[in-house]
């Protein structure tokens, strides 16, 4: 089930990819939507969160830049159910907001290299989202998108009309035995890298 204002936004933003980006879904098929799932994603545009969101026929969580919740968008945002972190001064706070949701039975939205893409390529993942899949136990999605940086390029506030696509790859569960050895920041890496590596082959 959705609420309402979620519901909205997320059928005026799908209808809008579908319609204007011609948004093709490659191994729909492989999608876990049942139970908690940490989605990890490579990240090209802030169109990201609402593309991985139509995946979906329930509702998810995502995590968003604190800046964005002035205004109105203080009023929008946690409807979307977005997650506000601070980019310039990173805290545990988010990370243990998204466990605990995960811990819930929720869906999550994570992008392992924690901003946008310049150049199109992947960058440097970060530990973090190594650290949730430890502490989470959740189930790992892998998903890779392509065009969204041509349609909404980083600092570019113009959108461009580019073929979308969205790869769902399979499903990473990771063992006791991986959970038990994973601790700490080299750990938690080894797990991260693990996951960027499932997005990169996609």
């Amino acid at each position: 089930m959705m609420r309402w204002i979620y519901w909205f936004g997320w059928m005026t933003l799908g209808s809008a990819f579908r319609s204007l980006f011609g948004m093709r879904v490659i191994g729909a098929e492989k999608l876990v939507t049942e139970g908690a799932v940490l989605v990890a994603s490579n990240h090209e545009s802030f169109l990201d969160p609402p593309l991985i969101g139509n995946l979906y026929t329930t509702e998810m969580w995502y995590l968003a830049r604190k800046t964005l919740f002035r205004d109105f968008g203080a009023w929008l945002y946690p409807r979307w159910n977005a997650i506000p972190v601070d980019q310039d001064r990173p805290d545990m706070g988010s990370l243990k907001t998204v466990i605990k949701l995960l811990k819930e039975g929720k869906r999550v939205l994570v992008f392992p290299e924690g901003e946008r893409t310049l150049d199109g390529n992947l960058g440097e993942v970060q530990p973090g989202i190594g650290l949730i899949a430890v502490k989470s136990g959740a189930v790992i999605q892998p998903v890779r998108i392509r065009g969204a940086r041509e349609a909404l390029p980083r600092g570019s506030g113009k959108i461009r009309f580019a073929r979308i696509s969205v790869t769902v790859g399979d499903p990473i569960r990771l063992t006791e035995e991986e959970i038990k050895a994973s601790h700490g920041k080299e750990g938690y890496q080894v797990i991260s890298k693990r996951i960027m590596d499932a997005i990169a082959a996609l």
